[in-house]
């Protein structure tokens, strides 16, 4: 954290952390909202649990492919618990679940560091914290389900619930990344049209577990899928801007990235671009076969993704040329992670057909930074590509800024 983080993120993350803390323990101490009831809380924490872990694997995926906002369906069962709950209770909920997520999900995954869980977690006992807490201070918990006044409190609570927990992951990417735009900030429209469907099925499970416990099994199945249906439309979304070859982003996906990167330099920032161009590559394809040069390709994206930091952002460009986006980066620590990609990629040995060996590989890598190389992002791209073909003309295998 204290390395990737910027200061004003830890600070946010750590007073919502110990809010989060506070407000749970002072509510426990003080029974606040009335003694729980252990057998909803035990009910909540298998149904979440299970839920869960049927959709394990999609999770996953849908995790490792999200932007910076992530919608997960847990907040079924938070909903039914602000209504079954006491808020100290609620908010424990959302920790258990929180912790088996983190444990059998997003531990492995590159996009989900254990400070940003940690805070994530946080943010979720807060909102579900506050969430119940409106209802026990106006004693709409008292309401039955059955009634108008009981899906009013159902309306209430999902209401709160959501507007806490949006205010409070968006103020956290905002200091994290720096970003203004509404889709990183509170997500889409579609994520949030999942969200609000996932509170209305969070409030059809308090009402069955009320009423007739058994019939919550009737909201497990369309939570799955509509868990199923979500990863699905963001396989395609990355399909459409992956390079099938190498699995990097394509020019589109890459440019989609840069210009959100762009956006932020423009406020103060700074970024830098190399462009990469395999040298010789014609004459792995007449040697071997284009079967055998895209094998050299994927190999040489994997050592250049290997080469840079994982704040880092790699496209492939066409043919044998790759592009790498280096945020707050200047200076010597670009050069430093330009030689980096030029060594990997000479040290690449590759075994085709069996028998023959591939070694000598190189590349020629151009240098370009905002804002010294050009006040747009075309420009600076215009900039790499010049200083590529300098290092292409000066003999290859080498850096040109």
């Amino acid at each position: 954290m204290w390395s990737v983080a910027r200061p004003r993120w830890i600070g946010y993350a750590l007073v919502t952390e110990v809010a989060a803390a506070v407000a749970t323990g002072t509510a426990m101490v003080t029974d606040f909202g009335g003694a729980v009831q252990f057998g909803w809380f035990a009910a909540l924490v298998i149904l979440g649990v299970g839920q869960a872990e049927m959709s394990r694997r999609s999770e996953r995926l849908r995790r490792w492919m999200s932007g910076q906002t992530h919608i997960n369906v847990t907040s079924v069962w938070y909903l039914a618990g602000a209504f079954l709950l006491p808020p100290a209770w609620v908010a424990v909920l959302a920790l258990v679940l929180y912790l088996h997520l983190w444990t059998r999900v997003w531990r492995n995954v590159r996009t989900r560091p254990a400070h940003r869980f940690a805070a994530s977690t946080a943010w979720a006992m807060l909102s579900c914290f506050a969430a119940s807490a409106i209802l026990t201070v106006d004693h709409l918990n008292d309401a039955t389900l059955d009634t108008g006044h009981g899906v009013l409190a159902l309306g209430i609570a999902a209401a709160v619930f959501e507007a806490v927990n949006m205010a409070l992951v968006a103020a956290g990417i905002y200091l994290y990344t720096g970003s203004r735009q509404s889709a990183d900030l509170i997500g889409t429209w579609e994520d949030n049209a999942f969200e609000l469907a996932t509170l209305c099925l969070g409030g059809l499970a308090a009402l069955a577990l009320v009423a007739q416990p058994v019939l919550v099994v009737f909201v497990v199945a369309p939570l799955l899928l509509l868990h199923r249906y979500l990863l699905l439309k963001q396989q395609l979304q990355v399909a459409a801007v992956t390079d099938e070859k190498t699995g990097l982003l394509n020019t589109a996906g890459w440019h989609v990235l840069a210009s959100r990167e762009f956006t932020r330099a423009r406020r103060g920032g700074e970024f830098a671009v190399l462009m990469i161009d395999l040298d010789h590559f014609k004459r792995i394809n007449d040697t071997y076969g284009h079967l055998t040069g895209d094998e050299v390709l994927a190999a040489v994206a994997v050592a250049i993704e290997d080469a840079v930091r994982q704040t880092d952002t790699v496209g492939r460009f066409g043919g044998e040329e790759f592009v790498v986006l280096l945020p707050d980066t200047a200076g010597p620590h670009v050069l430093a992670i330009a030689e980096r990609v030029r060594v990997a990629v000479g040290e690449l040995r590759l075994v085709v057909g069996g028998t023959s060996e591939i070694a000598g590989l190189s590349v020629s890598v151009g240098v370009a930074g905002y804002p010294d190389s050009g006040d747009t992002l075309e420009k600076v791209l215009r900039s790499a590509d010049a200083a590529l073909y300098r290092a292409k003309d000066a003999g290859r295998n080498r850096v040109a800024v």
